[in-house]
C-alpha cells in the first residue's frame, strides 16, 4: 500500500498538483453558492469537486504528452542555453528517464477515467446537462495543446483555460450540486474565469521572447504591442471586481460580495508590476504578508526566476483569495 501511495504521489507531482487551487477553489466557490438552494446534495457536490480535480490533473499530463510530441521542453532547454529567461521545467520526469511515455499515457487514462466516471454518476442523477458540460470540457481540454486544433499555439490557450475553469467548471459544479444554474453563478464564474485567464496571461507576457523562438502564439504575442498587451492585463485584473459590483447593484448578488474589494491593492500591485516588466523597468523584489503564500521563494531567487515567480504567485493568490472570500461570505450568509 505504501508503494502504491508513493506512485500516486509521484504522478500527482508530475501532474503539477501545485496548480490544483486554480480548479479546486472555483469548484468550492460554486458549491458554497449552491448549498442554500433546494435540492442541494453534499455527496454529489463532493463527487463533482473530486471529478474536477482528477480532470485537471489528467489534462495537465495530457498537455505534457502533446508538448512532448513536438519536443517543446527540449526547445526551451536550448533557449535557456542562449541566455533567455524561460522556465524550462517541462515534463522533467520524461527527459530524466524517471518515467516512460507509456506510463504517462497510463496516468492520463487513469485520471481522466476517474473524472469521466464521476461525470457519469452525476449525469445519472442530474440528467443530460452534466454530460454536455463534460463533453465540452473534454473537447476544450484536449484541444488546448492537442491535435488538430492546438489552440494554445494560436493565441487562444489562455482564453480557453479561463472559459473551462470559470463559467464551464462553476456552472457545471453548481448544476451537479443542486440541479439548477442561475444568473449569480454565471456572473461570478465569468469574474473567476478572467482571474484564471490572468494567471496564464501573466505567464505568456513574461515568456513572450522564448515563446516567439518556439513559434508558440500566445495571447500576449497575438496582441504584439505594449499598449494592447497591458490593456488586456488590466482588464483581466480589474474587470472581475467590476462584475461583482455590477451584480450587487443589479440585485443579483448579496452586498457582502463586495468584500472582495479588499483585494484591490493586491490587484493594482500586480498590474503595476507587469507594466514595469513590459517597459523593462527594474522590479524591487520584496515579499509582503498581503501577497499570500509564496512557496520556497529563496529557492526561486537562487534559480534566477524570482522575477517570474513573484508575479505568477501573486496572480495565483489573487484568484485564490477572491474565491475564498466569496465562499466564506456564502457560508456566513447561510449560517445567519
Amino acid at each position: 500500500m505504501e508503494k502504491k501511495r508513493s506512485k500516486i504521489g509521484i504522478w500527482m507531482d508530475n501532474a503539477r498538483s501545485i496548480s490544483l487551487p486554480q480548479s479546486i477553489l472555483p469548484a468550492i466557490l460554486a458549491v458554497s453558492m449552491s448549498a442554500a438552494v433546494p435540492g442541494f446534495s453534499w455527496w454529489m457536490a463532493l463527487i463533482a469537486v473530486f471529478g474536477v480535480a482528477c480532470a485537471h490533473l489528467g489534462m495537465n499530463l495530457a498537455d505534457d504528452y502533446f508538448d512532448y510530441q513536438v519536443s517543446s521542453g527540449e526547445k526551451r532547454t536550448e533557449l535557456a542555453s542562449e541566455g533567455l529567461r524561460a522556465r524550462i521545467a517541462k515534463y522533467p520526469y520524461l527527459t530524466s528517464g524517471e518515467a516512460t511515455v507509456g506510463q504517462l499515457r497510463t496516468a492520463i487514462f487513469a485520471f481522466l477515467s476517474i473524472a469521466v466516471c464521476c461525470g457519469l454518476v452525476l449525469a445519472f442523477f442530474r440528467d443530460w446537462p452534466v454530460l454536455a458540460i463534460l463533453a465540452i470540457g473534454g473537447l476544450l481540454g484536449i484541444s488546448y495543446s492537442g491535435f488538430p486544433f492546438r489552440l494554445c499555439y494560436y493565441g487562444y490557450g489562455e482564453l480557453v483555460i479561463g472559459l473551462m475553469f470559470g463559467p464551464l467548471l462553476m456552472t457545471g459544479v453548481k448544476y451537479a450540486s443542486c440541479g439548477v444554474f442561475g444568473t449569480d453563478i454565471v456572473l461570478v464564474s465569468i469574474a473567476v474565469g478572467m482571474l484564471v485567464t490572468n494567471i496564464l496571461y501573466m505567464h505568456s507576457i513574461m515568456d513572450a521572447v522564448p515563446d516567439a523562438k518556439m513559434d508558440k502564439m500566445t495571447f500576449a504575442r497575438l496582441l504584439k504591442r505594449p499598449v494592447p498587451i497591458l490593456a488586456a492585463a488590466w482588464i483581466f485584473i480589474l474587470v472581475p471586481f467590476a462584475l461583482i459590483a455590477a451584480g450587487v447593484i443589479a440585485g443579483v448578488l448579496h452586498p457582502a460580495y463586495c468584500s472582495v474589494v479588499i483585494l484591490l491593492p493586491m490587484a493594482i500591485y500586480l498590474g503595476r508590476s507587469i507594466t514595469d516588466f513590459v517597459y523593462q523597468r527594474p522590479l524591487e523584489i520584496r515579499l509582503r504578508p498581503w501577497m499570500g503564500p509564496m512557496g520556497n521563494f529563496p529557492a526561486y531567487e537562487q534559480a534566477g526566476i524570482g522575477w517570474f515567480m513573484l508575479r505568477w504567485l501573486i496572480a495565483r493568490n489573487l484568484l485564490s483569495f477572491f474565491c475564498l472570500i466569496i465562499a466564506i461570505v456564502n457560508i456566513v450568509l447561510a449560517i445567519i
